[in-house]
């Protein structure tokens, strides 16, 4: 570590709140003054004891990354998808870090021609995204957005792909977009400037310098999103909060016209939209808290109207479903795993026979891939799994068979029989069981407690943890580190149910499970009690920051992106992105129950003087979700408290955002860099096989 002289030591400036009759004390709440001098020297100061503390892993960092890129086919292509008369695909070339989005003839072999460059995008910009495509009716214009800072800010374009001509048509802080029926008017969404909420729907027609005001969502609880039916009949515009939905449907012939409203919002009641020949189909969890599928007629649709065709599962939640002119297919949970059911439709579009696309894994990730022809007779969804790689089919639902459309090539020598996953249950503190899923190399793995492990875990918002392949995952497979994915509450692998039972005022849960989980995992013999490494982020890095901070014993590294780990000053300033919204995930802290519960829990309000594990704590200057200061604050005070000489030490993308860096090889570094972290603290620099 460099010199106790070198640690770059923020001056405390005492900040006090009295609120509910107590005080939150913030010595660093300076920090949030984003531009000034003397921020930005903190930040560098901490980039450079950062990567003075990294010296001597240049040469494992570089060689992590050139075995990291040695699985990964550089010059690659997506398989193709049709849209009206085009195929579009992907393509990905050695050398460029962005992809090139591509078409070509659906009738017969012809020239590809590419519709967007992302390289050229980024040409001169530190930073990339692209946020939505969107390609007119008739195939000749191409909407998209783009944000070159990471801020989630996107700009609005349209191309005319016939003269490859950028029009002056545009717009600002654009979230979703949808064409009408005329290929001539654009439906989009725009962002409140201050707290990044879309709430504003326009209708744009092309050449027009004076846009429409269609919609605008008052509550700030809720977002908008507008998009259209498979079947392209209607535009949907879609408002919801973290727990409540409505829907509203207009005629995609008659972009002049009224949206009209489906149902209206309910308290806790969700609804999702497709349509089929003059028929809603719903998924909801109106009276059924799994969810159940319902329809309902366009002409009358309010709830009163609705049939039920698919009831709820109590032990299997549907998750989502596709709906096309013969078939519907829904995706379930079965014990926390992916099913796809496939329904065939009668001559009424009520459902009938069924079929289950099973796969053979013990943990892994399946859902619907990219299916754009409302009249197809075959499903193409996508598959992968812990130790197999990503893989595209196509089901034909006549025949019921599966075939083989891409599975993704993994060079560099990648035999997937040396590895193996498994799907473990445990039983947290309260007796509830939680599930586990784990990968590790078969010749390096003794259950006999001798293994490094690493524990991933995120645990918020009703999300599930995807179990897909991993190129770079290999390079700790193959030294031997056991990879665990912990399948705590907060998330959504068992259902709304298993989301409810980790957030508000059962926050706790999601941080008691993790640890649970650990010590399950160690007492099983799956690893060292002496080299325990864990990893979250974004809502992933609140429970690093919790459980960090109840069992600091328990880990030797922890690696923390991007953390929301400054609770009570973020949910107490409804100035800030998202805030107000999620109020339904962690509770109002105006409320004095709420704010007590959330205090006895926040990272930031609750670290304390002791001995900590070596913490690399990551963000990106440009984050709009968990502001820079957040995970700066927390560990300026942690400095101040720590009481060993383990390393604390945090590094700042200064040119991205919530993801980190846009470019796949950048990408491919910041990964490189935190395992070299992972290894040098799990004694695990010159283990390989």
């Amino acid at each position: 570590m460099p010199s106790i002289s070198q640690l770059p030591l923020a001056t405390p400036e005492p900040k006090t709140l009295d609120i509910h009759g107590t005080q939150l004390y913030d010595d660093y709440a300076w920090l949030r003054d984003k531009g000034s001098p003397r921020v930005t020297e903190y930040l560098e100061a901490e980039n450079a004891y950062t990567s003075a503390a990294m010296q001597g892993t240049e040469a494992l960092q570089g060689a992590l990354y050139e075995e990291i890129l040695s699985h990964i086919k550089e010059d690659d292509v997506s398989v193709p998808y049709r849209d009206g008369a085009w195929e579009y695909l992907t393509r990905t070339e050695k050398g460029l870090q962005y992809p090139r989005f591509r078409r070509r003839s659906a009738e017969g072999p012809g020239e590809e021609q590419t519709i967007l460059d992302v390289n050229a995008l980024a040409a001169g910009q530190p930073f990339m995204s692209v946020g939505v495509l969107g390609i007119s009716p008739d195939g000749k214009l191409l909407a998209y957005t783009t944000d070159n800072t990471g801020f989630r800010q996107y700009r609005l374009a349209i191309k005319n792909l016939e003269t490859n001509e950028t029009l002056t048509d545009t717009a600002e802080r654009v979230g979703s977009i949808s064409w009408a029926a005329d290929s001539a008017t654009l439906f989009y969404t725009t962002e409140d400037e201050q707290t990044k909420r879309q709430d504003r729907l326009w209708r744009h027609s092309l050449g027009s310098t004076a846009d429409t005001l269609v919609f605008e969502e008052k509550d700030e609880r809720f977002n908008i999103g507008v998009g259209r039916t498979l079947d392209r009949r209607y535009l949907m515009l879609e408002c919801g909060s973290h727990t409540t939905s409505e829907s509203w449907f207009l005629d995609a012939a008659k972009p002049e016209g009224t949206f009209t409203l489906i149902a209206p919002r309910v308290d806790d009641e969700e609804y999702s939209v497709e349509h089929r020949e003059g028929f809603f189909y719903l998924r909801t969890n109106h009276e059924a808290e799994q969810f159940k599928l319902v329809r309902t007629p366009v002409n009358d649709p309010g709830r009163e109207h609705w049939q039920e065709i698919l009831p709820e599962h109590a032990d299997a939640p549907l998750e989502d479903f596709d709906l096309f002119q013969s078939f519907l297919v829904a995706s379930y949970r079965e014990r926390g795993l992916p099913v796809l059911r496939v329904f065939a439709l009668d001559a009424s579009g009520l459902l009938t026979t069924s079929n289950d696309i099973r796969f053979p894994d013990p943990a892994y990730t399946a859902f619907g891939e990219i299916n754009r022809d409302f009249t197809t007779t075959t499903f193409r969804y996508a598959y992968q799994s812990l130790v197999r790689p990503a893989s595209v089919f196509a089901y034909d639902v006549a025949t019921q068979q599966s075939t083989l459309l891409k599975q993704q090539e993994v060079p560099g020598g990648f035999d997937a029989s040396q590895y193996a996953s498994e799907r473990l249950w445990f039983s947290a503190t309260d007796g509830v069981q939680v599930p586990i899923s784990l990968v590790y190399r078969r010749d390096r793995f003794h259950k006999d407690g001798s293994s490094p492990l690493y524990v991933y875990g995120y645990g918020s918002y009703g999300y599930a943890l995807p179990l897909g392949f991993s190129a770079s995952r290999l390079a700790l497979l193959d030294r031997g580190v056991v990879i665990a994915y912990a399948h705590i509450r907060g998330g959504g692998e068992l259902g709304d149910p298993w989301h409810d039972a980790g957030k508000m005022m059962s926050k706790r849960n999601t941080f008691t499970d993790f640890i649970d989980a650990t010590e399950f995992l160690l007492a099983e013999g799956y690893g060292d009690r002496k080299r325990v490494a864990i990893e979250g982020g974004s809502a992933g890095g609140l429970l690093m920051g919790a459980v960090t901070n109840m069992r600091p014993d328990l880990f030797r590294a922890v690696l923390s992106h991007v953390p929301f780990v400054d609770v009570m000053n973020t949910m107490l300033d409804a100035s800030l992105p998202l805030t107000v919204a999620e109020y339904e995930e962690w509770g109002n802290p105006n409320e004095p129950e709420a704010f007590a519960y959330m205090r006895s829990y926040s990272p930031y309000d609750n670290l304390a003087a002791g001995a900590y594990p070596a913490m690399l704590v990551k963000t990106s200057l440009n984050d709009s979700q968990v502001m820079y200061w957040e995970p700066a604050k927390y560990v300026a005070k942690l400095r101040t408290l720590k009481t060993n000489d383990t390393p604390l030490l945090l590094h700042i993308n200064m040119d991205a955002g919530h993801g980190g860096a846009s470019g796949r090889y950048d990408y491919l570094k910041e990964i490189a860099f935190d395992f070299a972290f992972l290894l040098k603290e799990l004694g695990l620099v010159e283990e390989k096989s």
